[in-house]
């Protein structure tokens, strides 16, 4: 494995660590694909540094498991404001 690589994959590992990232966020921010960072954590890291690769893992699963709520969250969002853009405002307070 190249040297770059092995840098990438362990960069990577710390930087969702530290900002508990998604894999979106993180292969944003790398200007790399999901799947490339995908590999990187599950498979490269696994051979650089096993104890790194758990814990980035660690923050993938938790975020995996959270997505369903991140996503329901970000729809309410969206229908919110699209209420509200059409004068519809759907707050209790514009009601009484």
């Amino acid at each position: 494995m190249k040297d770059y690589i092995q840098e990438r994959a362990v960069e990577i590992a710390y930087y969702i660590i530290e900002h508990q990232a998604t894999v979106r966020q993180t292969a944003k921010q790398f200007g790399v694909s999901k799947s490339t960072i995908h590999k990187d954590v599950t498979e490269r890291l696994l051979q650089i540094n096993p104890a790194l690769a758990n814990q980035a893992r660690k923050v993938l699963d938790m975020n995996k498991s959270e997505r369903h709520i991140r996503g329901g969250m970000a729809t309410r969002e969206k229908y919110l404001h699209s209420r509200h853009d059409e004068g519809q405002c759907v707050h209790s307070e514009s009601m009484v």
